[in-house]
C-alpha cells in the first residue's frame, strides 16, 4: 500500500503497464482504441475551443507584439508537450498528470492532481456551453429568453456526454469529425488571408503605451490559457494504441496543429481588417471573412464553425473528465463507482460531470449575481495548472533522483532543460489568473484535502482489515 509519507511507488514495468491498460480496455464492439490520428484530434480539439474566433480583438490593442507573445507562449506549451511525451513513454497509463504525481510525491500529490482536473474539466464544460449558446443565437434565436438559452446549453453538454457513453468508438469518431470541420473554415482564413493581406492593416507594432516587455506580458496573460488541453492524450493514455510510442506523438502534432491554427489564423485576421476597426470587433473572423470575399455571410460561417468547435471541444473534455477520477478511483482515492468502465468509458464519471456540469449552467441563468460564474472559470485556469506544476516536478524528480531510463547524456540535458522550461511556463499560467483566482482556487483545493481525507482513512480501514 501506498500512504501518505511513504516512499514512491517506482515505476511498474513495461509488461505490467501493459497489461493494466489492456485490462482496462472491456471487449466491445463500441470500445475502440485511438489510434494516433484520433488521439492527435483529441488534442488539438480540447485546445482549440471557442477563444480562437475573438483573440484577435483581444489581442490587437497591443498592437503585432502580440504575435511574439504568441511565439514565447507556444513555445513553453510544445515544452510541456515534450515532457507529457516522454512521462506517458515511462508510465503509459490512464490518468496522465496524476499517475505521474503519485508516482513521485505520494497518494497526497496525485489526489490534488486528480481533485483539480476534476474540477476543471467540469467547469469548463459548462462554460463551454453556456459561450456555444451565444453562437448558436446567430444560427437559431434561442436567447431571447433565459430558459430557452438555458435549455439550449443543457442540450449542447448533454449530446457530447451521449456519445461518450455509448463508447469509445463513437468518441472518436465525433471528434475526429468536429476536428477536421473546426479546421476547414479557419484554415480558409488563415490560408485565404494570405492572399487578401494588406500590411496597411496590421497598425502599429506596439500599439499600448506599456514597454515592449509590458505588452508582451499583457498580451501573454491574455493569451496563456489558449493551451489548455495540451495534457488531453496522456490522461486518456489507456485508451490509445500503443501509448508509449503514440501519446507523445500525439501531444506534439496536436500542439503543433493548434499553434499554427493560432498563428496564421490571428496574423491573417491582422492583415485582412483595419487595426482601427479590429479593437472593437466581436467578431474578428466574421470581419476577416467579409473583407476577403464581400458579402455579409461572414457571421452565419463563423458561428457554424465555432459550434462546431465547441461541441468538439465538449465532447473530448467530457471524456477527460471522466479518465482522471477512474484513475484514482482504481488506487482507492476517489469513489469506486468512478473506476468502472462500460464501453471502454467510466460512465459514472460521464454522468456525474454531467450533472455537476448541468447544475452549474442552471445556476448561471438563474443566479443573476453579475460576475460570479465568470469567477467560477477563471478559478478553473488556477485549478487546471496545478496538474501541470505537478507532473513536470514529477519528471524534474525523475530525472534527478535517477530513476529516468538510462539514456545518453545528451538526452538526459535535454530532457531536463525541457522539464525546466514546462515547469517555467506552469508557474507563469499560475501567475496569469490573477490573485483572487489563486485564492479561490486554493480554496476548492483545500475542500479537497477533506475528501482525500475521507477516501485515505477508508483504503487504511479496508488494508487494515484485509490484514
Amino acid at each position: 500500500m501506498h500512504d501518505t509519507g511513504t516512499a514512491p511507488q517506482s515505476a511498474p514495468a513495461p509488461e505490467q503497464v501493459e497489461e493494466q491498460t489492456e485490462a482496462a480496455q472491456a471487449p466491445s464492439k463500441h470500445a475502440r482504441r485511438f489510434g494516433l490520428p484520433v488521439a492527435t484530434c483529441l488534442v488539438t480539439g480540447n485546445i482549440i475551443g471557442g477563444g480562437i474566433f475573438l483573440l484577435p480583438a483581444s489581442v490587437a490593442p497591443f498592437g503585432t507584439i502580440s504575435l511574439v507573445a504568441f511565439g514565447v507562449l507556444t513555445a513553453g506549451a510544445i515544452a510541456l508537450a515534450l515532457v507529457f511525451g516522454r512521462l506517458a513513454e515511462r508510465d503509459p497509463r490512464t490518468g496522465g498528470p496524476y499517475v505521474y504525481a503519485r508516482e513521485a510525491f505520494g497518494d497526497f500529490a496525485g489526489f490534488l492532481a486528480a481533485w483539480s482536473y476534476w474540477i476543471t474539466t467540469w467547469v469548463s464544460n459548462a462554460a463551454l456551453a453556456v459561450a456555444a449558446v451565444g453562437y448558436l443565437d446567430v444560427l437559431i434565436p434561442v436567447d431571447e429568453h433565459k430558459w430557452t438559452a438555458c435549455l439550449a446549453a443543457l442540450t449542447l453538454q448533454l449530446l457530447p456526454a451521449l456519445a461518450n457513453v455509448a463508447g469509445t468508438r463513437y468518441v472518436g469518431a465525433v471528434q475526429l469529425v468536429a476536428t477536421v470541420l473546426k479546421f476547414l473554415p479557419l484554415l480558409l482564413v488563415a490560408i485565404g488571408g494570405l492572399f487578401f493581406f494588406d500590411s496597411a492593416n496590421l497598425g502599429p507594432f506596439q500599439a499600448s503605451d506599456d514597454s515592449p516587455v509590458g505588452a508582451v506580458s499583457a498580451s501573454a496573460a491574455i493569451l496563456l490559457f489558449s493551451y489548455l488541453g495540451v495534457e488531453s492524450a496522456a490522461v486518456s493514455a489507456g485508451e490509445v494504441r500503443d501509448p508509449r510510442r503514440n501519446v507523445g506523438r500525439a501531444t506534439i502534432f496536436g500542439t503543433l496543429g493548434a499553434a499554427l491554427v493560432y498563428l496564421l489564423g490571428t496574423l491573417a485576421v491582422f492583415g485582412t481588417v483595419a487595426h482601427d476597426k479590429l479593437v472593437g470587433s466581436t467578431a474578428p473572423f466574421s470581419d476577416a471573412v467579409n473583407a476577403m470575399f464581400g458579402g455579409s455571410w461572414g457571421g452565419t460561417a463563423v458561428a457554424v464553425a465555432a459550434l462546431v468547435s465547441m461541441v468538439g471541444a465538449l465532447n473530448g473534455w467530457t471524456l477527460l473528465s471522466a479518465q482522471t477520477p477512474y484513475a484514482a478511483a482504481k488506487d482507492g482515492l476517489f469513489p469506486s463507482a468512478f473506476g468502472r468502465k462500460k464501453r471502454g468509458v467510466p460512465t459514472v464519471g460521464v454522468l456525474v460531470t454531467v450533472v455537476l456540469a448541468s447544475l452549474l449552467t442552471v445556476y448561471n441563468y438563474t443566479a443573476g449575481a453579475g460576475g460570479v460564474f465568470e469567477s467560477l472559470v477563471l478559478i478553473t485556469t488556477f485549478t487546471a495548472t496545478v496538474p501541470y506544476l505537478l507532473a513536470t516536478a514529477a519528471q524534474i524528480y525523475f530525472l534527478v533522483s535517477g530513476q529516468g531510463e538510462r539514456v545518453h547524456r545528451g538526452r538526459l540535458v535535454r530532457d531536463a532543460v525541457l522539464a525546466g522550461a514546462a515547469f517555467a511556463f506552469s508557474m507563469w499560467l499560475v501567475a496569469g489568473s490573477g490573485y483572487a483566482a489563486v485564492y479561490q482556487g486554493v480554496l476548492f483545493l483545500f475542500v479537497g484535502v477533506l475528501v482525500y481525507a475521507w477516501m485515505a482513512a477508508r483504503k487504511q480501514r479496508a488494508a487494515t482489515s484485509h490484514a
